[in-house]
């Protein structure tokens, strides 16, 4: 399996992690836990703009963010909205990009000013695991106060992605 294989479907697992994790936070009663729901979103909109972030690191543009959050807390719904709209980007951005170019690397320059240098293929893997671990934060949170969190690993994403993986006992995908 090529890099770009793997990341593609790393990236697909992410987005509907994000997606069913924020649809999660987006029914959950406002006036109810008030403080986890709101530092939930939080670090959901922290999952957002670091995606954004890298995003434009990724693009060789300026991204216009001074920190890794933004100092307003956006609503559930638009946030799902935006973080569909970074993981169709990154989705989109495998469809482009050639597999020898996921080796080169970007200097950039981190929100507190540091300096820092990534291959792009490490940029996309830093993307999906900096998301994996603050969704299982979030996950954690919502146990907290008695809410169930979606089920989010990445077997989970491929089986349900690819049903007919659940049949393959004992066989190699490539044989089927």
């Amino acid at each position: 399996m090529s890099a770009k294989t793997l990341l593609k479907g790393m990236l697909a697992y992410q987005a509907r992690a994000n997606d069913e994790l924020a649809e999660k936070l987006a029914g959950l009663d406002p006036s109810s836990d008030a403080g986890e729901r709101h530092a939930a979103i939080r670090l959901m909109n922290h999952i957002h703009v670091v995606s954004r972030i890298f995003a434009a690191h990724l693009k060789g543009v300026a991204h216009g963010y001074a920190s890794d959050n933004t100092p307003d807390t956006p609503e559930p719904g638009a946030l799902r909205t935006a973080l569909a709209e970074v993981d169709g980007w990154y989705l989109d951005y495998l469809e482009t990009v050639a597999e020898q170019e996921l080796a080169e690397p970007v200097a950039f320059t981190f929100t507190d000013g540091d300096q820092g240098c990534m291959t792009r293929q490490e940029m996309l893997t830093h993307v999906v695991l900096h998301g994996g671990y603050h969704r299982g934060e979030i996950g954690r949170m919502l146990a907290g106060i008695a809410v169930s969190p979606p089920w989010d690993t990445y077997a989970v994403h491929l089986h349900r992605a690819e049903p007919a993986r659940r049949q393959q006992r004992g066989r190699r995908l490539a044989d089927v």
